[in-house]
């Protein structure tokens, strides 16, 4: 019989971890998890921890043949920052013992805000490509009172971002704030995690320059632009009976 899913936060520094927690997971289009890595990169804020995922599959990132955790815990050593970081996605069903395992290891540091990056696939309009806000009340003293970050006008969270959100409406967790934004698959989102770059600015007074992420962003969609021209040409000149390619082009 498969045991229940668990997480454990296991912290390698003494160093005390205050202040906001900024959270990016592994959502489609992948604007959280972006911008929060391109945050601590940039920031240079320092790993002092990771997340152990137990009862569900894991897996392990590699990069030049270096392994790492896959869920991992920042903090800045110029700043009262701290950010979790997971490349590994978190199924609905185990956001309950996501945000136990959270929960329990904030409540043993000082963090007192949480900040929750949930790009999520969804229809909007040319001039929704924007970041929506749903926040706690105290939470929305704390930090909305004078930026111009938009209120999310209706729906439901679920998964990860619902389950804290919850909880920090129960007084179980800090206060909290998601930001939603809307994502488009196929592969990363960057222009979902510039608008996160512009709202930790805004937000946050976050100076973080989005140079390199902008390129990069530029460069992905004339990829895509040039793809998308390259199977056009295709259908042109195949005859619809011998179509050898799928129609679906989720993975293109």
């Amino acid at each position: 019989m498969a045991s229940d899913p668990a997480y454990d936060v296991v912290v390698e520094s003494d160093e005390p971890l205050e202040g906001p927690l900024l959270v990016g997971l592994s959502n489609v289009g992948l604007a959280g998890l972006t911008a929060v890595d391109y945050l601590i990169t940039h920031l240079e804020f320092e790993q002092v921890g990771h997340v152990r995922a137990r009862g569900l599959p894991d897996i392990t990132p590699v990069e030049d043949g270096v392994p790492r955790h896959p869920m991992r815990v920042y903090a800045s050593p110029r700043t009262e920052y701290c950010a979790l970081l997971s490349e590994l996605f978190v199924p609905v069903w185990a956001a309950d013992a996501f945000a136990d395992g959270i929960l329990e290891w904030i409540d043993s540091t000082e963090i007192d805000e949480l900040a929750v990056f949930h790009g999520i696939p969804y229809p909007h309009g040319p001039e929704e490509h924007d970041v929506f806000y749903v926040a706690t009340p105290t939470y929305r003293d704390r930090r909305l009172d004078g930026p111009t970050v938009s209120p999310a006008s209706g729906g439901v969270l679920d998964g990860v971002a619902g389950e804290l959100t919850a909880r920090s409406l129960d007084g179980e967790a800090p206060p909290l704030g998601t930001y939603v934004t809307p994502t488009h698959p196929p592969g990363p989102d960057l222009e979902a995690a510039l608008r996160y770059l512009d709202l930790l600015g805004t937000v946050y007074d976050l100076d973080i320059d989005d140079d390199q992420l902008r390129e990069r962003a530029a460069e992905l969609q004339r990829y895509y632009a040039e793809l998308a021209d390259r199977m056009a040409a295709l259908e042109a000149r195949e005859d619809p009976g011998s179509q050898n390619f799928p129609e679906d082009r989720m993975f293109m």
